[in-house]
């Protein structure tokens, strides 16, 4: 990037990512090639030492402050941790795990460990013994990386060597030297990323090489609208994908800083950090957004928002109207998954694309995607199917289902296995949500389909409302739902309950409602 030439981050519109876009232009962005590359060399050495790099946002309960973090400081700490890893005979494919909030050892642990050539392994903060045996049994880390809140839950596996980053650890850290000469090829692994699934069914660790930050720009570039000049924010957390890649190692690549939130999830404190800092670019988990508008906060502060982007689920209209209008721009959306990485994308910052409310944008450049019928035919504009993405030679299922529209902006239909057949209707639940969620009464709102003797299943609505939930209320929402969606989509069966289950990346777990309605509907012998 240093060359002078002019780059991908030169160019904004939509028409430039289609025309320039190419695999060679993003290996244009990096000091490494398709054989040397390393992520730790790449988003930290390379770049201005005295620069911001990081900008740590402490949640209330953690005492409200910041840290600001250079490149310089998180490089030193980096190349630090990469001797203390060596002094400690990890070697290079070893896996180190890091179960810490953003803070100087975090970032120390993460890419000190790539520098080193090992596999670093970032683990959510939140676990208990169970769901940190799980994964821990499966990746079979040399040693853990912990704060001291979390020393005793992981001094309760067993066979686990586990060092805690307090004072202590930075005191040590310091008597090794500041450099670290990486020596990683490009197809070596990196980072196992887990998703965020239950304690109870661990779900599969994504294997990344050094080789995937070349990928993610994509994403950078395109679905978060990253160039240099922003100030970066992603609230979410670094444990999991979109905090990690899009939040991270996205931004910091290209030499940008990012905003990064430890603790739990304050929505007034982050828009206070939005204002404070000057953002200009923020991408927050449309959970985030929800809450940043129940917060009732937001008017307060005086933003410099250019950016905004959201993943994660889809965001409900209500929500939407309350980010465009808080902020003065459109939210865009970036779609994907953890396997293939972002796919769809609403191009932020780019002039000449026109942002539609609800769709999920375009094919990102270089990727074909398509919505497809079971039998692999490609479905007509407004016709429903699943998400399909083109991935060495064949089509990738997304389990997602959506269509296009004429002008082949994509829609999200909700997961396959959250589409309700009742009656032979086919009903989406995220669809039927997004009605719930215009009620100025419903705070959140989560659909499931529930066994019924003659309609096979049929809808019904979990509700987190201020307002009490008794039979008035529930047919209120119910003729709600059936004159905006149609006469057989509103939920024949309403809960009122105080909080929804959600993933560690705070996405409904509507999997958890489904089992919990199972479990219910057992007869206890």
């Amino acid at each position: 990037m240093g060359s002078g030439m002019a780059t991908l981050t030169d160019h904004i519109s939509y028409a430039d990512a289609q025309r320039l876009c190419t695999p060679a232009r993003l290996w244009e962005l990096f000091d490494g090639d398709r054989e040397r590359l390393n992520i730790g060399h790449e988003c930290i050495d390379r770049h201005p030492a005295g620069e911001v790099a990081v900008r740590v946002i402490h949640s209330p309960e953690r005492g409200g402050g910041e840290e600001l973090l250079t490149f310089g400081a998180l490089a030193a700490a980096a190349s630090r941790f990469g001797h203390y890893l060596a002094d400690r005979g990890v070697a290079p494919g070893e896996r180190v795990g890091i179960m810490l909030e953003p803070s100087l050892s975090f970032y120390a642990g993460m890419f000190g460990a790539v520098k080193r050539g090992a596999i670093a392994v970032p683990l959510f903060t939140l676990f208990g013994p169970d769901g940190l045996r799980l994964r821990i049994d499966d990746c079979s880390p040399r040693l853990l990386l912990v704060s001291p809140a979390q020393a005793d839950i992981a001094r309760d596996v067993p066979s686990l060597t586990t060092v805690v980053a307090d004072e202590a650890f930075l005191a040590e850290l310091a008597k090794y030297p500041d450099g670290y000469a990486p020596d990683t090829r490009a197809d070596d692994l990196a980072v196992f990323q887990y998703t965020s699934g239950t304690t109870r069914e661990l779900p599969a660790a994504v294997r990344h090489t050094h080789r995937s930050i070349v990928t993610l720009m994509i994403a950078a570039l395109y679905g978060t609208g990253i160039r240099p000049g922003d100030r970066f924010f992603c609230p979410s957390s670094p444990a999991w994908g979109h905090g990690l890649w899009h939040g991270t190692l996205g931004p910091l690549a290209l030499g940008v800083g990012t905003g990064a939130f430890a603790g739990r999830f304050d929505a007034d404190r982050l828009l206070r950090a939005l204002a404070d800092h000057g953002i200009t670019n923020l991408s927050a988990a449309a959970t985030h957004y929800r809450m940043m508008k129940s917060a009732g906060t937001a008017s307060r502060y005086r933003y410099a928002i250019r950016k905004l982007s959201f993943t994660g689920e889809p965001i409900d209209e209500a929500t939407r109207v309350f980010a465009e209008a808080t902020f003065g721009t459109p939210v865009c959306s970036m779609y994907g998954t953890t396997e293939v990485g972002v796919i769809l994308a609403s191009y932020p910052g780019a002039p000449d694309f026109v942002v539609k409310p609800g769709s999920l944008g375009k094919p990102v450049p270089n990727v074909a995607v398509e919505v497809q019928r079971p039998d692999g035919s490609r479905c007509d504009p407004d016709e429903a199917g699943e998400i399909r993405v083109r991935r060495r030679d064949r089509w990738f299922p997304t389990k997602d289902r959506g269509w296009t529209d004429a002008e082949g902006y994509f829609y999200h239909g909700g997961r396959t296995d959250d589409v309700i057949i009742s009656a032979g209707w086919t009903i989406s639940a995220v669809e039927v949500e997004g009605a719930l969620l215009k009620h100025a009464d419903v705070r959140e709102a989560a659909v499931i389909g529930v066994p019924d003797a003659l309609r096979g299943l049929v809808v019904k609505a979990f509700i987190v409302s201020p307002r009490r939930g008794d039979e008035t209320f529930t047919r209120e929402l119910q003729e709600w739902t059936r004159t905006r969606l149609a006469q057989h989509e509103y939920p024949r069966q309403v809960e009122f309950v105080t909080e929804l289950p959600k993933t560690p990346a705070g996405k409904v777990n509507r999997k958890a409602l489904r089992e919990r309605e199972a479990g219910a509907s057992v007869p206890t012998p």
